[in-house]
């Protein structure tokens, strides 16, 4: 199995530098759960980073245009973003739903959750 993290910001250095400022003047209204709760203004958070080294379960990262070029098909349903999903034997499934995620307020509670989603499988 391997989980399938898709942030809801594009790609690049000019998205990364526009997230980082939105998160700094208004954070509140920041659309991405997911980086809200694994990185901090500038980098990623060293609990999430020491999580995801640590962990045996495949781990892959992306942004949302990289994630619906890499998995273009007529057949992709169209997800909410940020989302976590888990591949196996070549299927998605939804792992973490973007409403599941913007309800974790702590990196150690997402930690927790995926903790708890991954011996449930």
């Amino acid at each position: 199995m391997r989980l399938i993290f898709v942030y809801n910001a594009n790609a690049g250095n000019r998205n990364a530098y526009i997230d980082s400022l939105h998160k700094i003047v208004s954070p509140s209204t920041y659309t991405c759960s997911l980086c809200k709760l694994t990185y901090g203004v500038f980098s990623e958070k060293k609990v999430w980073k020491t999580f995801r080294k640590q962990e045996k379960v495949e781990m892959d990262f992306y942004h949302k245009d990289e994630f619906v070029k890499q998995f273009k098909s007529k057949w992709l349903p169209n997800y909410t973003f940020p989302i976590i999903l888990s591949e196996k034997d070549g299927g998605l499934e939804v792992f973490l739903s973007s409403e599941k995620l913007n309800e974790i307020e702590t990196v150690s509670s997402l930690i927790e959750v995926i903790k708890k989603g991954l011996l449930s499988r």
